[in-house]
């Protein structure tokens, strides 16, 4: 098999994750098919649907890693907590994180093992544990669990914004840049 036959079923696997309103169908079949290459093919690179679901958790949790990376202005060691929220905030924002993000991440919150991918990037991005000032660290987690019920409301289309959406996205973008002034101080 080709090399890209592993990202050609995560891709299948992905976006069948997104079908019929978010419901997460992933069969061998459904995969190999999706993909265009055989039920063998998929076995081969996933010999258990277990390890289908885990790998495509961690492709889709590095997908979203590598969407924040790119958000940053500075190497991700070198960035403050506001920076790094502020990017999951602008990848939220910028509809990266889709229907089946939230059904892939829906489903791994049953299995602790296919949780675990999700675990590795969202906690590195979105720790604030080491921000002394709790008015801060509160700004910060607002802004965090706010882009979270944008997400959500964006991937169902439940109470999604619509006139006012890029006002809310601006007073995220707010507390984080409020946040991070307050955090420069204190390291001054």
């Amino acid at each position: 098999m080709r090399p890209s036959s592993r990202t050609a079923i995560l891709d299948a696997a992905f976006r069948l994750a997104g079908h019929d309103g978010g419901s997460i169908e992933i069969t061998f079949e459904a995969t190999a098919k999706e993909a265009g290459v055989t039920k063998g093919g998929v076995l081969y690179h996933f010999p258990t649907r277990d390890d289908l679901v885990l790998g495509v958790v961690g492709y889709v949790a590095q997908r979203v890693d590598e969407a924040m990376l790119d958000r940053l202005s500075t190497p991700f060691e070198q960035a403050t907590a506001a920076e790094r929220i502020r990017a999951y905030v602008d990848v939220v924002a910028a509809g990266r994180l889709t229907r089946a993000d939230l059904a892939i991440f829906a489903e791994s919150l049953a299995n602790p093992a296919l949780a675990a991918p999700w675990e590795a990037v969202l906690s590195r991005w979105l720790a604030v544990d080491e921000v002394a000032d709790r008015v801060v660290r509160a700004r910060l987690r607002t802004a965090h669990l706010a882009a979270d019920g944008l997400w959500i409301a964006d991937a169902t289309g439940i109470f999604a914004p619509a006139d006012d959406r890029q006002a809310v996205i601006d007073q995220l973008i707010d507390l984080t840049h409020t946040a991070q002034s307050t955090e420069k101080e204190e390291l001054s």
